[in-house]
């Protein structure tokens, strides 16, 4: 097991750094987003790429497999915001931009497409973005900015919200985005006047994905260094901070269950240091084998599969101890989070 945790370990810092400078253009403020048409993870979609290839409808659902909690991100945050009536599923209008600086075993995406290969990418603007998203019959109420890992262009979520301004969508359209918690590249990069802008803008939600529940799990799903787990905090902490709406992923794959009770607590036991109430805004997510996945299942990430459903009834139990039938049924986007920052 220790062989197979450290060797090929990714330098976060620099391969951070190189991916930054291949995807963005400050100067004409363009992103290297992701063309769809003709890669393998367009094999896994429901519908066909739409905005000349640059977007995909993501249809989110509420309910998972059996076994699983339902998830109600973003569904019920983009309802509340936009006053919505009550649904399971919602549409989204996709965008991916065309970079990752973690390699994730069980991301949907493929390699080929995280590395800003330009084969399967073009610079885009939000305003070229956004005027894509137009041109559709029907466009989703929502837009999630996704990845790779957005985070590495924080400029992507403000830019975008101008342009939703500029062109009176603010209260319409409900803006989604993701970070995988691994750079401070948004308190590095942006203008006070755009963090002013993400902290007060009216439709907008945040969710940040804990790669893990320890060092362990952590390492093995990103190919990153396992201090970086606990970095995921301190980043988690300082978005709290703002007061935004904010909420958190979980992958719950390890391979191996050894002291998996014990792990489990303390992940929730460091989820109550940010807030006592932070778990309650804290989804697992299932992992699922997607085609670009196929190819990269070993015996490890095969165990780690089966592991997250013990992990998951550990946590559904840990969650059940903590907070009382009336805070577990409290919507997500109304748990009470920050307070204590």
């Amino acid at each position: 097991m220790k062989n197979q945790l450290s060797k090929g370990k990714i330098d976060t810092y620099s391969l951070s750094l190189k991916y930054r400078q291949a995807s963005v253009d400050l100067e004409n403020r363009k992103i290297l987003i992701t063309n769809f048409q003709g890669t393998e993870q367009e094999k896994d979609f429901k519908e066909s790429a739409n905005c000349n290839g640059f977007g995909r409808i993501r249809h989110f659902e509420i309910s998972g497999s059996n076994s699983w909690p339902e998830n109600p991100l973003p569904i019920e945050p983009a309802r509340k915001a936009l006053r919505l009536p009550p649904t399971s599923t919602l549409r989204a209008q996709v965008f991916q931009n065309a970079v990752c600086n973690w390699r994730c075993w069980y991301c949907y995406v493929p390699f080929d497409l995280l590395s800003a290969n330009q084969k399967h990418s073009r610079w885009l603007s939000a305003s070229e973005l956004v005027e894509l998203y137009l041109k559709q019959v029907n466009p989703p109420p929502m837009i999630d900015l996704s990845g790779g890992q957005p985070d590495l262009i924080p400029e992507w979520v403000p830019w975008m919200m101008y342009e939703l301004i500029s062109r009176g969508l603010e209260n319409k359209v409900f803006l989604w985005s993701d970070d995988n918690l691994s750079n401070d590249y948004f308190w590095k990069y942006l203008k006070k006047s755009d963090i002013e802008l993400i902290r007060t803008y009216k439709n907008y939600g945040r969710v940040g994905c804990f790669k893990g529940f320890d060092e362990i799990s952590f390492s093995f799903n990103t190919m990153a260094n396992p201090n970086l787990f606990y970095n995921q905090f301190e980043l988690m902490k300082k978005f709290l901070s703002l007061g935004i709406d904010l909420y958190a992923y979980v992958t719950l794959t390890s391979p191996t269950d050894e002291d998996i009770d014990s792990k489990i607590c303390s992940f929730v036991d460091k989820l109550q240091e940010l807030d006592h109430y932070f778990p309650l805004r804290t989804i697992p997510l299932e992992i699922r084998v997607f085609t670009p996945v196929r190819s990269r299942i070993d015996n490890f990430s095969s165990k780690a599969i089966k592991n997250q459903i013990l992990a998951v009834n550990i946590w559904q139990r840990e969650i059940k101890s903590r907070f009382s039938d009336k805070e577990r049924s409290i919507p997500i986007y109304e748990v009470p989070v920050g307070v204590a920052c």
